[in-house]
């Protein structure tokens, strides 16, 4: 990288500065963009405040301008939009990959509320939060929808984690009070409880002096099998109250779709919304069986869904009919669904979402005649990952983030194809569309050297340049 000022590096703070490099994003599904050589201009408030596009006498003067006042920074490598995790179980962290051979239930009970349960500990929240929003961070995810533990101390040292590290997320402490579901040692003991505790995290997000907006409180029923009556009704009323988004799982397994027929008698989407939970801010992870009147329900609400694309594959029993979902008008994100899914890269997530819409249209039933296989019309390419990674979870969220336009926040990830370490290799006959490809199948960590979020660099991700 090149610079026209004196150190400090100007790449650490990009606020106020022209920044001219090679942009590439998805500002819708299956549409690339790339802006190589434009320029990207940033405001003192990390937001994008113009783009202009390389060729143009706009951008040459701006170039012009900004190189005599001292403000024009050249970045080289790949410059993409800072990725949105929509599902992250933020306390299951230190479970990554493990007991991944048994079904959902048993997980939950033999792995994860034992976990779960061990935040009552803050110091030992503190310390895995921490390495959790680093290791995000210098993966390119700078946005994050979380869901916590039921401890309220644990779930404010996530928020505070994440307002440290200026990661922008939506936190939400876990409410689970049916006994039928949840261990004793693991549950709300009433209806007032989760709720009087959801509300204290909420105050404790709103207080913080740092926040400045980083960081959102969530109304998060863990799933409908965790809660009473009294308490989903609750949780509607509670969210209808404040406006804030409500997250929670929707359909993600045979187990969990058939208890709640046996229940309700009728499917999630439906419960969630008699309920007051389906609204304009809400996300339900997964979402595996919902079928075409779910979809248009969602559609008129306006409500998203985290496509868990890793996770699926282990505990869902089925595939997310996610261009069937995009045909219907159902906003989209994707999702890691840590520690359901065994990576926490959201370059992963793109990568199944792609070979799982395959499967889908395809099928995997050797045994069956090709014809009746699959489900045609399934697959969706990388370009359409790319946008569902970035610009699709920003707008599930209603956030300005994911897109190179003005009014965005600067959340930007430098992808280095040559990083020491690194896991790219190019060739030098790609096309705009091949070197995007190239960069999201192939690149690694150690590819991604820079991240910033409101235009300042992350610690976490901030490395010296190679001699």
């Amino acid at each position: 990288m090149t610079d026209h000022c004196s150190s400090p590096p100007p790449w650490a703070d990009l606020r106020n500065r022209v920044v001219a490099g090679d942009w590439f994003h998805a500002p819708t599904p299956g549409r690339m963009e790339r802006m190589k050589g434009g320029l990207v201009e940033i405001g003192a408030d990390g937001r994008i405040a113009g783009v202009c596009h390389a060729g143009s006498e706009e951008h040459r003067a701006t170039m012009r301008e900004a190189a005599r006042t001292g403000r024009l920074v050249t970045l080289d490598g790949f410059l993409l939009p800072g990725m949105v995790d929509l599902h992250v179980h933020a306390p299951q962290y230190p479970q990554l990959g493990k007991g991944l051979d048994q079904p959902l239930e048993v997980w939950l009970q033999r792995y994860t509320f034992p976990l779960e349960a061990r935040y009552a500990d803050r110091l030992f929240a503190r310390t895995v939060y921490r390495r959790l929003v680093a290791d995000l961070l210098a993966g390119g995810t700078t946005t994050a929808l979380y869901f916590a533990s039921r401890h309220v101390a644990a779930t404010c040292e996530l928020a505070d984690a994440c307002i440290d590290a200026r990661q922008r997320a939506l936190v939400g402490r876990v409410v689970m009070d049916n006994p039928d579901q949840c261990p004793d040692f693991y549950r709300d003991a009433s209806v007032a409880e989760g709720l009087a505790a959801t509300r204290a995290v909420a105050a404790h997000i709103a207080a913080h002096p740092a926040n400045d907006g980083w960081v959102r409180p969530v109304v998060t029923p863990r799933f409908l099998p965790s809660c009473t009556d009294d308490m989903l009704r609750a949780l509607g009323d509670l969210a209808g109250e404040c406006g804030c988004h409500v997250q929670t799982h929707c359909a993600e397994s045979d187990w969990a779709r058939e208890y709640g027929q046996a229940r309700f008698g009728r499917g999630d989407v439906e419960v969630l919304d008699r309920f007051g939970l389906l609204t304009r801010h809400t996300v339900l992870a997964h979402g595996n069986f919902i079928g075409a009147p779910d979809m248009d329900l969602l559609a008129r609400r306006g409500s998203a869904v985290a496509h868990c694309p890793l996770s699926n594959a282990w505990f869902a029993n089925a595939v997310f009919p996610l261009r069937a979902a995009l045909d219907k008008g159902v906003r989209v994100g994707l999702g890691t669904d840590i520690a359901g899914g065994p990576s926490a890269s959201m370059m992963d997530a793109m990568r199944m979402s792609v070979a799982a819409s395959r499967m889908l249209r395809d099928g995997v039933d050797p045994d069956r005649p090709a014809a009746e296989r699959g489900r045609p019309g399934s697959a969706v390419d990388m370009m359409t990952a790319f946008h569902l990674a970035t610009a699709g979870g920003g707008d599930a969220l209603d956030l300005p983030v994911g897109r190179f336009a003005p009014g965005q926040h600067f959340d930007a990830l430098r992808i280095d194809p040559d990083a020491p370490l690194g896991t790219m290799r190019l060739w030098g006959d790609e096309s705009d569309e091949d070197l995007l490809a190239t960069a999201l199948y192939t690149a690694s960590r150690a590819n991604i050297t820079h991240v910033w979020t409101d235009g300042r660099q992350t610690g976490q991700a901030a490395r010296p340049e190679p001699d």
